[in-house]
């Protein structure tokens, strides 16, 4: 049986994958990557309306993904750990596989003329 803490962390665990579904937000930290950006520079390379990008970077920081530094009336973000941007580099080379294993799959179905036939029965 898991206890009491081991649960509290799969919770907190699914705050946090909550938290990285959504896909600007998974852009915004792909940027971030590069290293720490204003708002307005993550506008202008995603080319997302700043009330978004505000919206988007409020949550990554309530949840601590993201860290802030105050540079007179500029605030920059930064990844909180690089340890962000390794899960979501082992998701993206999961689901490249997958995607790569289903072309695959696809061209040999093609190849074998079965692929888009439908099951006579």
């Amino acid at each position: 049986m898991i206890d009491q803490r081991t649960t509290a962390l799969f919770r907190l665990q699914a705050d946090i994958c909550k938290t990285l579904a959504d896909p600007n937000r998974l852009m915004i930290l792909h940027e971030l990557r590069r290293g720490e950006m204003s708002v307005g520079q993550i506008v202008k390379r995603l080319g997302l309306p700043q009330s978004n990008v505000s919206r988007h970077l409020a949550v990554l920081r309530e949840r601590e993904i993201v860290q802030t530094r105050r540079a007179g009336t500029t605030i920059y973000y930064r990844l909180s750990s690089p340890k962000i941007a390794k899960a979501c580099d082992l998701v993206r080379d999961m689901l490249e596989t997958q995607l790569g294993a289903k072309t695959d799959l696809a061209r040999s179905l093609d190849s074998l003329g079965v692929r888009g036939r439908r099951a006579v029965k």
